[in-house]
């Protein structure tokens, strides 16, 4: 038998590598001929002597290929959220290589860089969908230890291994808990399978991957000091928070005026609706939004400010203009106040009130941990999972910030951002 996985093995290697080979040079053509189409329809030739031609054509092909390195390396796990890859990795090598191309002064077309943009991407967009068309959605998995994922992916078809024997499927993928103890016959099985170049993957990686969130069960686990977040990226974020509010300021000041004064015709109250919401390392805040509902005055009733605290679905309480504010998100912009005074980010955990942050906190383990980088306008739990209210929602909607503080990266912010866009025009997300 175990020979015969090992030529299994080898063949599915073969396979594999063939395939990425394949993907490699398709990309690699598109993205070094493509570009030609551009001075084909602006000057109706394809002549090579164009001022930037060749500069343009290699920028591309490194461009391309390097993305579609960096996209591979962020997808080594299965998932359907390997598409929202694509688009950062090759926004970033093309931004990266027109900025150089920029202030060195090299001769190089706009035109051309961008149709290799598109073109690249659109290519790698199709192998994807065809290879995950391709792709077996069946994995075995080891009755043993966590195997919750086999609940929380239910796209998957689950078959459960009854004896420590390797299937014989020629497409057969492994999935067990490997910090769980095992007897001797089924870590061999799970070792000769791994020889036989069989993907085994751990349940907590993989769960990961597939829901896109992260548990933290115990400190003491190697995982939880995995979840600092980067401390390089931070500051670079910080400066882009600036620099993005300082810019856009200006530009939405009129129409932020506009929608001020519809908030004061719409019902009596303030136009600006202030709340201590929990903020970055523990830290209180008064977050700042576009009144959106009718106001009350609760007292000193400490529940029925915790209550007023949660925005329910269809909550009588919103006005028209509130509605339409909260869906576009537009009811969010003035945090950019927030955001020039340290308090908050573009992107990042939604910041909670206080007397919210309080329960959940007596009610979650390691909810303060989400304290750890500063909250955002709009962020990884708002695109996944929407708006939520019951405390069985809030422990979901924990751990997407567990893996936004785990892979806290400019790859998934700008994921977040390209998702916000189809969220504000959805609707979907919105709160």
């Amino acid at each position: 038998m175990l020979i015969t996985s090992d030529l299994g093995g080898s063949s599915r290697a073969s396979h594999a590598l063939g395939r990425a080979l394949r993907s490699l040079l398709a990309v690699a053509l598109t993205a070094y001929f493509v570009p030609l189409l551009a001075p084909l329809v602006t000057f109706g030739t394809l002549a090579q002597t164009l001022p930037g031609t060749i500069n343009t054509q290699i920028a591309s092909l490194i461009s391309a290929v390097t993305a579609l390195f960096l996209y591979r390396r962020v997808t080594i796990y299965p998932g359907t959220r390997a598409f929202g890859f694509i688009l950062p990795a090759f926004s970033t090598t093309f931004g990266l290589a027109a900025a150089i191309l920029l202030f060195s002064r090299e001769d190089y077309s706009g035109a051309m860089l961008l149709t290799g943009y598109i073109a690249s991407v659109g290519v790698t967009f199709l192998l994807g969908y065809f290879g995950q068309r391709a792709a077996p959605r069946r994995m075995y998995y080891v009755p043993a230890g966590n195997i919750g994922i086999v609940t929380d992916a239910s796209e998957i078809e689950w078959v459960r291994l009854d004896s420590p024997t390797v299937p014989s499927d020629p497409n057969v993928s492994i999935v067990a808990d490997l910090r769980t103890t095992h007897s001797p016959e089924w870590e061999r099985m799970l070792a000769q399978a791994a020889i036989a170049g069989i993907p085994v993957y751990h349940t907590k990686q993989l769960r990961e991957s597939l829901t896109g969130r992260v548990q933290i069960e115990h400190l003491s686990e190697n995982s939880f000091g995995s979840l600092l977040p980067a401390l390089g990226y931070r500051g670079i974020k910080r400066t882009i928070d600036i620099g993005a509010s300082i810019v856009l300021l200006p530009i939405l000041i009129l129409p932020l005026l506009g929608v001020a004064l519809m908030v004061r015709l719409s019902s009596p109250g303030p136009i600006l609706f202030r709340q201590r919401r929990m903020g970055y390392r523990g830290i209180p805040f008064d977050v700042l939004k576009f009144r959106t509902m009718v106001q009350h005055d609760h007292g000193n009733d400490d529940n029925a400010v915790r209550q007023s605290a949660i925005t329910q679905d269809s909550d009588d309480r919103i006005t028209r203009i509130g509605r339409f504010l909260r869906r576009t998100r537009i009811d969010e912009l003035p945090q950019i106040i927030n955001i020039l005074r340290g308090e908050m980010s573009w992107i990042g955990p939604r910041p909670e009130a206080v007397p919210l942050s309080a329960w959940y906190e007596s009610e979650l383990p390691f909810y303060a941990y989400r304290h750890i980088v500063r909250p955002g306008i709009t962020g990884w739990a708002q695109v996944n999972q929407g708006h939520v209210a019951g405390l069985d929602d809030v422990l979901v909607k924990l751990h997407y910030d567990f893996y936004y503080i785990k892979f806290f990266s400019s790859w998934l912010d700008l994921l977040i951002a390209l998702r916000t866009v189809g969220i504000v025009l959805t609707g979907f997300g919105a709160k």
